[in-house]
């Protein structure tokens, strides 16, 4: 029987990493990317006929429906939807603009909420449950200085997942979330790089100014994560839901 998932943000970084350990572990793969040449790219990287690209902006509904429906009619099921997509702009109070707040809550919650309404609509039409699994952060877990905007969208993806954990058991759908520390991406060392000028430093020193408190002593590598979200993708996790796994190198503790 063909498993089939679907990861937003797939073109890189995390996105890409998750979509290739859950391919490893079986599933042909939906990639959903804001920029559809990023997603074409990440799509060549697979077996052929084994992943799908669909563009989208997933703060638009209409356009999350439009590439979920394209990659479901494709390989004619869907299973598990990885919620990944993400912005993580530097914002010191006095800069916060309003285009920059409804980009970043546009993208990290609305993006969750319309991936995880097209998931359902799936699952439904498909006759069976399914996984949603929802990107937060070490951010949304304890607030970081000058994220304001990035920390508080990914504790309200917290928040979104507990609830939709509870409104979705009762078709037999799971919502759990993840919550990398500082993973070596492209979007992390841009991070990095904004804290660094901010401060008139260099980028070096603006990544180690999240690196510091990371008790493994290691910046984190996409692989690191994927592992988790396979994990909750797979039949070891079917006792789970509602809960958000940090994958932080030990940052914060429960």
């Amino acid at each position: 029987m063909v498993k089939v998932a679907i990861v937003t943000g797939a073109g890189q970084g995390i996105g890409l990493a998750i979509a290739k350990r859950l391919h490893a572990d079986g599933f042909k793969i939906g990639i959903v990317d804001y920029n559809p040449e990023t997603a074409e790219a990440a799509v060549a990287e697979f077996p052929e006929g084994d992943a799908i690209a669909a563009g989208a902006d997933v703060s638009k509904r209409e356009q999350v429906f439009e590439a979920f429906d394209k990659i479901a009619a494709h390989f004619g099921d869907l299973n598990v939807v990885v919620n990944n997509a993400g912005v993580a702009p530097t914002t010191p109070l006095e800069t916060i603009t309003q285009e920059m707040f409804d980009q970043v809550y546009g993208i990290n919650v609305a993006g969750v909420i319309w991936g995880a309404q097209a998931a359902q609509k799936h699952f439904k039409a498909f006759g069976h449950g399914g996984r949603i699994i929802n990107a937060t952060s070490q951010a949304g877990v304890l607030g970081n200085p000058e994220l304001a905007l990035y920390s508080g969208s990914k504790f309200a993806v917290r928040g979104i997942t507990q609830v939709l954990a509870r409104d979705l058991a009762q078709d037999d759908i799971t919502v759990t979330a993840y919550a990398p520390g500082i993973v070596k991406t492209p979007m992390m060392f841009g991070i990095a790089h904004e804290v660094g000028v901010n401060a008139g430093k260099d980028d070096e020193w603006g990544m180690n100014q999240f690196a510091q408190n990371i008790t493994l002593k290691r910046l984190s590598e996409p692989e690191d994560v994927a592992n988790v979200v396979a994990f909750l993708a797979g039949p070891d996790s079917t006792y789970i839901t509602g809960q958000t796994i940090v994958v932080d190198g030990g940052m914060v503790f429960h």
